[in-house]
């Protein structure tokens, strides 16, 4: 009898053991600074995940870019240095060009992964990266163009650039080159807050949102519509990770991340109009392109990012097969009109 007992105690033992084994575990990095609105909305994501896999799956984040460099994170995640990564699909441009059709969407993730855009981006990072595509990230926000001085036009109402010291970065550079005739200066984003302050830049693109998180609202004194692009925040993770977890945890994560591009569609578009008011109490003045002139720039932004992603992707495994079908599933011609 105390044999049996005592059998059942330690049966019961290796079971409540092999049930804290299981707990899976994801080590995870983001690219930009706590401080800012889009590490916060993935920090949330995080939170969700943990309250709801408790027991199942947890994510351990281990910091920003003080911990892995935000340009070395997307092949860290690869090569399983660490397990999930959240940030710009264009810091890894290079790799996968096709998260230009992100840049120059007009969907919501929301609607993206209703077209079946997201299910592509996901098989196409699992073919030529080994990445699993979580989500797409507070889409729904897009870039301004913001200057120190007051803009310039030229006769027929086109943004003039000439010497403007114009910050750039891989996600705008098709079009500040290519349309606007620019020579950018390329930084990383926790290099330009000194680049203002010492004159290095005069303007630069951001997004909607974050620019008094990081302060450059202390330099920059205009913002100039029309917005264009779409960020392409996105979480990825190192595929053999992805298909180690169990089945329960992948689905934690997964209906999570869905579930998170709507909230942060909305709580995004929020901080946008309290930011607005906040610049524009601060004396932020406001300058809009007119008629043919914010149409050509709008069409330019477009079409010179899709240029590049079909030339990148030209030079690829797989070459352009799925430019026509990116641009059907990421682009609304009909909400362009």
């Amino acid at each position: 009898m105390k044999m049996t007992i005592l059998g059942s105690v330690l049966a019961g033992s290796t079971l409540l053991a092999s049930i804290a084994q299981a707990e899976d575990t994801i080590s995870a990095v983001h690219a930009f600074p706590e401080t800012l609105i889009y590490t916060k909305s993935f920090l949330s994501f995080v939170d969700k995940v943990n309250a709801a896999g408790e027991g199942v799956v947890q994510i351990d984040v281990r910091g920003g870019p003080e911990a892995i460099g935000m340009f070395q994170q997307p092949d860290a995640v690869r090569d399983g240095v660490v397990d999930m990564v959240y940030t710009p699909g264009s810091f890894y441009g290079g790799s996968l060009p096709e998260k230009d059709a992100m840049v120059t969407s007009n969907m919501t993730a929301v609607e993206a992964r209703a077209s079946g855009g997201i299910a592509l981006i996901d098989e196409i990072h699992q073919a030529k990266m080994g990445l699993k595509y979580l989500g797409w990230f507070d889409s729904g926000v897009c870039y301004n163009l913001w200057t120190r001085d007051k803009p310039k036009f030229d006769a027929e109402g086109n943004f003039d650039v000439d010497g403007l010291k114009l910050r750039g970065n891989n996600v705008y550079n098709a079009f500040f080159s290519g349309y606007l005739n620019a020579q950018v200066i390329d930084l990383p984003t926790g290099e330009v807050y000194s680049a203002l302050q010492r004159g290095v830049v005069d303007a630069t693109g951001w997004t909607q949102i974050g620019l008094i998180d990081l302060k450059w609202n202390e330099f920059l004194n205009y913002r100039i519509e029309p917005c264009f692009f779409s960020t392409d925040l996105g979480v990825i993770i190192n595929q053999e990770k992805w298909e180690s977890l169990s089945e329960e945890s992948r689905t934690i994560l997964q209906d999570v991340a869905i579930q998170h591009e709507a909230d942060s569609v909305a709580a995004l578009r929020l901080k946008r109009d309290e930011d607005f008011a906040a610049l524009e109490a601060a004396g932020m003045k406001v300058v809009t392109l007119e008629g043919e002139a914010k149409a050509r720039y709008l069409a330019a932004s477009v079409e010179t990012t899709w240029e590049r992603m079909k030339s990148v992707m030209a030079e690829q495994p797989g070459g352009t097969d799925n430019y026509d079908r990116l641009l059907e599933l990421f682009y609304d011609t009909d909400a362009a009109k």
